[in-house]
């Protein structure tokens, strides 16, 4: 059994957190200082599409492994008072977490697809 690591609920919406700030903010420094208004938003969407790529691998990543330390050993719910529940239930979370933060991702990165110029 691996060690339960409660820190592992924090990796998804921080992954998705990361990726919501990098994309505004790439986004509001092209805009404010490399572009004028009707210029192409090529470039930030290339960008926001490189950190969406990364920020899924981590968190589809995490999920994987959460939903593997989940099904290890017993059956939902994980409300014992055993090590072995304790690392189930730290799994479960995560994987919600996980599906969550993914779907959260998914969504901010849509901006860039309808926002066509930084007009």
């Amino acid at each position: 059994m691996r060690r339960n690591h409660i820190l592992w609920l924090v990796v998804p919406p921080g992954v998705w957190a990361v990726h919501f700030l990098a994309s505004y903010l790439t986004i509001a420094i092209w805009c404010a200082k490399f572009a004028d208004e009707s210029a192409d938003a090529t470039p930030v969407r290339i960008a926001v599409a490189i950190y969406t790529v990364l920020a899924l691998a981590i968190i589809v990543g995490m999920g994987f492994l959460s939903y593997r330390q989940h099904r290890t050993g017993g059956t939902a719910p994980h409300d014992e008072d055993t090590p072995g529940d304790h690392i189930r239930f730290t799994g479960q979370a995560t994987f919600l977490l996980s599906l969550l933060s993914g779907v959260a991702t998914f969504f901010t990165s849509l901006v860039v697809v309808f926002v066509g110029s930084c007009d």
